[in-house]
C-alpha cells in the first residue's frame, strides 16, 4: 500500500519563492493519518477478530540521506500478539508503517 500511494509523492520542508514545493509538512500529517486509517481498515476487513485491537503507526519525513530509527514498546504476549512493518523510500521522502494486532484478555 505504501508503494502505490507514495511513489509519485515528493516531500520538501523548504520554501521556494515563498511557497513549499512538494509534499508539505502539514500535508504529510494528513497523508500519515489517511494511510494509518486505510491500513487499519484493511486489517479489520481481512482479519475480523473481535478480541483483537488493531493499532497502526505511520511515520513520514523528508529524505536527506539521514538515518532514522523507529522503536516500539508495549506489553506483549508472544503467543497471541503480532505485528507487521513496511518501509518506503524515494529521493525525497521516507515512510515507515507498523501495524499491530494485540489480543484483548
Amino acid at each position: 500500500m505504501l508503494k502505490e500511494r507514495l511513489t509519485n509523492e515528493q516531500y520538501s520542508a523548504e520554501k521556494t519563492h515563498g511557497r513549499f514545493s512538494g509534499l508539505q509538512p502539514n500535508r504529510s500529517t494528513e497523508q500519515c493519518t489517511a494511510l494509518a486509517d486505510d491500513i487499519k481498515h484493511l486489517m479489520k476487513k481481512n482479519f475480523p477478530l473481535s478480541r483483537y485491537r488493531y493499532l497502526v503507526q505511520v511515520v513520514m519525513g523528508e529524505q536527506r540521506g539521514q538515518g532514522v530509527k523507529v522503536a516500539y514498546r508495549c506489553y506483549w504476549d508472544p503467543d497471541a500478539d503480532n505485528y507487521a512493518e513496511a518501509t518506503f523510500m524515494n529521493d525525497s521522502l521516507f515512510c515507515v508503517a507498523a501495524a499491530f494486532g494485540v489480543y484483548s484478555y
